[in-house]
């Protein structure tokens, strides 16, 4: 019986190699949990053209919005682990398990990460109107008048209204957080001084800090941005050493796809990341180019995941 079970496991390998040397065979759908026209789209659209060139079958970007994202990674969390459905998502992969009582899927054990392709800095900006030149007088502004302070987001997990989340607990202030449908109404209204302080992607503050529109006060990221050098980061503001909240997005497959096919689209995505053209693209929508190893990417999301569950907790946050 012991034999019986050790051929038929020798057997099902060798299928799965041989299966697995012969992928792609036919088109691979990359399903981006989000409207067409976004930062996920733009990076996810460049990758697989260039994915498509490199294995030979088409890679088609489809579109499944809605629920936070929570609708498209379920889609692929539920699909057949044969590399043929995967995954362009973000930062909602860590926080929505804290944000919603309860998920139709787990990100922690129903999905693969393949790799990390880019993250995406946020800016603290203020309006002009507000009489804070730097970060800490900021902070000693909210420290004065708790809660009188707004800053908006384009909705409740979004990597800008987890920065500001962020900012408050490590800082000890409390600031009103609003949620908006989306990036455009909440951006209009902080230009327009509706909202004092925004934790806005870079792409989108760049403009309006060059106009003068908004004052950027600091970065969230480890370092300084090449596009705002005069900006500082958060750390060096503060005093701190290990604030960090950007927004990233990666390649992802169900759980349970064989490993070599991982691998094979980590080569060839990691190889596209190598493009300098590739690396533009994104450097222009505001991201930066990230690659690294399939480890890499999972230990950023088990971070992530950790330390934010801990900020939406102790700030009482649940997803409407």
């Amino acid at each position: 019986m012991q034999r019986r079970h050790l051929l038929g496991s020798i057997a099902l390998a060798g299928v799965t190699a041989a299966w697995s040397q012969g992928f792609p065979n036919k088109p691979v759908k990359i399903i981006v949990p989000a409207p067409p026209g976004g930062t996920a789209d733009i990076f996810a659209r460049a990758l697989a053209q260039r994915m498509q060139t490199a294995m030979g079958q088409p890679f088609v970007v489809e579109y499944k919005p809605g629920a936070a994202t929570n609708i498209g990674s379920d889609f692929v969390a539920k699909a057949a682990p044969d590399g043929y459905t995967l995954l362009f998502n973000g930062i909602t992969l860590a926080s929505n398990p804290a944000l919603f009582a309860k998920l139709p899927f787990n990100p922690a054990t129903d999905l693969a990460p393949i790799i990390e392709v880019a993250s995406m800095v946020n800016v603290i900006t203020v309006h002009p109107s507000v009489p804070a030149q730097s970060l800490r007088e900021l902070v000693q502004m909210a420290r004065n008048a708790p809660g009188t302070i707004n800053h908006g987001s384009p909705g409740i997990g979004s990597s800008g209204h987890l920065a500001g989340e962020l900012l408050a607990h490590r800082t000890g202030i409390r600031i009103t957080h609003i949620p908006y449908q989306g990036l455009a109404p909440a951006t209009n209204d902080h230009v327009a001084g509706t909202l004092g302080v925004g934790f806005v992607n870079l792409p989108v503050a760049l403009q309006f800090v060059k106009a003068g529109k908004l004052r950027a006060l600091a970065v969230t990221a480890m370092k300084r941005s090449p596009q705002l050098p005069d900006v500082p980061t958060v750390n060096e503001a503060l005093g701190m050493n290990d604030f960090e909240l950007n927004g990233w997005f990666g390649l992802l497959a169900p759980a349970r796809t064989p490993s070599d096919i991982i691998a094979r689209l980590h080569s060839e995505a990691d190889r596209a990341l190598r493009d300098p053209a590739f690396v533009e693209i994104i450097k222009t929508a505001g991201g930066e180019a990230i690659g690294g190893s399939t480890a890499d990417f999972d230990a950023r999301i088990r971070r992530d995941r950790e330390r934010l569950s801990e900020v939406i907790r102790a700030a009482g946050i649940k997803a409407q």
